[in-house]
């Protein structure tokens, strides 16, 4: 399988779909919001960039669930394997793609998920506890994957519910098969990656992602939901609710992408002081040498 991963606005979904147009391979996206319906500028599907010489590229995991489901790892997990095989018994060649290190580390690593089961009294036992009673116990359970399981209360039960599952059973693990994965990281100068954030900012604000947020609000997605799903809903919903001005929230949503941007390259850094072999692109170079520099380590 080919990975291609990066920080947001780099230019993975152009590099992959080329990729995949010239070894007649299908794209797997590997971002955590785009399986979400409906929400499309917001997460930057850029579904116009899966068609390539006029030919559409096969894409996976996009568009699967509606807005308001909160989609999980071990839901990933599943079907990034349904997709995998399905697309390897199609003699075509697998491409993973996306910013989403956890997700991408799930499947490369074959993180050991449990199933959770509906149970409304550990539920409500967890939601009687403050948070710092909650930090304590997940400290005792489990090594956190994610940081972001400390600051949100709801996944912070989720994190708790996952290491009380994992500590008592194992015959609903997922396992999964050793990949034999080449990964590419996309590597853009500080500088030029912030100039293509604040650019693709200003685009999506001018060509609708305002009215995407105030869509989702009208069809009865609550403003604490869509918080959750990301820097992009978070603020312009706070300015659809007038508690930040248009000048504000574009502003804080400037310096949110730039720090999540960050983040991600943080995550994808420490994957490769892990163990992954990362071949680091030039995304400044022309788009034919990024594909020819691919191919010469496949």
């Amino acid at each position: 399988m080919i990975v291609i991963l990066g920080p947001t606005a780099s230019g993975k979904t152009q590099l992959a779909t080329r990729l995949a147009h010239q070894l007649d391979g299908e794209v797997i996206s590997a971002d955590s919001r785009q399986v979400y319906k409906g929400m499309d500028i917001g997460t930057g599907k850029d579904l116009d960039e899966y068609v390539v010489e006029g030919k559409a590229i096969p894409y996976h995991l996009i568009d699967i669930v509606d807005p308001g489901y909160e989609y999980n790892v071990y839901e990933f997990q599943q079907d990034f394997l349904k997709a995998y095989y399905g697309i390897l018994r199609r003699g075509k060649t697998p491409i993973l793609c996306g910013g989403t290190g956890l997700y991408i580390e799930s499947v490369l690593k074959g993180y050991r998920l449990p199933r959770l089961e509906h149970n409304p009294e550990l539920e409500a036992l967890l939601h009687s506890k403050t948070t710092e009673e909650l930090v304590d116990l997940l400290k005792t359970l489990r090594e956190q994957h994610n940081t972001t399981d400390i600051l949100d209360r709801k996944r912070l039960i989720k994190a708790i519910r996952i290491g009380l599952e994992e500590s008592r059973r194992t015959e609903h693990y997922l396992e999964f098969p050793e990949i034999n994965a080449r990964i590419t990281g996309i590597a853009l100068p500080r500088e030029v990656l912030r100039e293509r954030i604040t650019q693709r900012l200003h685009h999506r604000l001018e060509h609708g992602m305002i009215e995407e947020v105030d869509h989702l609000l009208a069809s009865g997605i609550s403003p604490e939901t869509l918080t959750f799903y990301g820097l992009e809903y978070r603020f312009i919903t706070l300015y659809l609710m007038k508690q930040l001005s248009y000048e504000e929230m574009k502003a804080k949503l400037n310096i949110g992408i730039h720090q999540f941007a960050k983040r991600q390259m943080t995550w994808f850094r420490r994957m490769e002081r892990n163990g992954f072999d990362i071949h680091w692109i030039d995304m400044t170079s022309p788009l034919k040498e990024q594909v020819a520099f691919i191919r010469s380590y496949l």
